[in-house]
């Protein structure tokens, strides 16, 4: 597995401040999630992509 892989490092997702703590949601799914978790759908953002890239 990338080690770049996570649902902090999607397009999708997405967080939240509310007055009670962040709230982390996959909006493409449309669960609540954690920046840790990893899903099959994952689709890297652009600067997630271009450090994959100068990585390798």
């Amino acid at each position: 597995m990338n080690k770049f892989h996570c649902c902090a490092t999607c397009t999708h997702f997405q967080a939240k401040k509310q007055s009670n703590g962040m709230k982390y949601l996959c909006v493409r799914l449309g669960y609540e999630t954690k920046p840790t978790y990893t899903f099959n759908c994952w689709d890297p953002k652009e600067s997630v992509r271009k450090l994959m890239n100068k990585r390798k």
